[in-house]
């Protein structure tokens, strides 16, 4: 068995026009929203020991505030391709991890993670900024991630989450 956390990067900015989409940086609600989600994480126990992050600005900084919040010793590798991928591009980068690793995180964009989701878990959920989805996989090696591998555990919305920790 295996877990895979699906994490969309956190809110972004759109204050500068001149920016590619690709460079645009967290606002201040995705800066409060990554670290939560950290320490979310940590309050779980979810200790993934690697993350798959898209090289995006946006994904970069929530892949590394969701580290540092959650106190991870995790590495965070980037992964170009996970940038505008396919559910399908997500699922052959998640095959090639190494095996010695029991679960993993994937920080990611829509609408590719949320048809991650659907592909190993039939069903379709919405995947609000910096929402974390816990993936239990059937699987013992990577490389079988499959269509309808999975069962999907939670999802942890931050707007829900922030609410209920007031």
């Amino acid at each position: 068995m295996k877990i895979l956390f699906i994490l969309r990067h956190a809110k972004s900015s759109w204050s500068d026009a001149d920016l590619a989409d690709f460079d645009r940086p967290l606002n201040d609600r995705g800066m409060r929203a990554a670290p939560f989600m950290g320490e979310l994480m940590k309050r779980e126990g979810f200790e993934p020991p690697i993350i798959l992050s898209s090289p995006a600005l946006r994904a970069k900084r929530t892949a590394a505030a969701v580290k540092n919040s959650a106190g991870l010793s995790a590495e965070i590798r980037l992964e170009h391709q996970i940038y505008e991928a396919s559910p399908h591009s997500l699922r052959q980068i998640v095959s090639a991890l190494d095996d010695k690793h029991d679960s993993a995180m994937l920080v990611g964009h829509n609408p590719g993670i949320e048809g991650l989701i659907r592909y190993l878990t039939g069903r379709l959920e919405p995947m609000p900024t910096a929402a974390l989805a816990v993936i239990q996989l059937e699987i013992d090696e990577w490389a079988s991630i499959d269509d309808g591998c999975g069962e999907l555990r939670k999802i942890y919305r931050p707007k829900e989450e922030m609410r209920s920790a007031d």
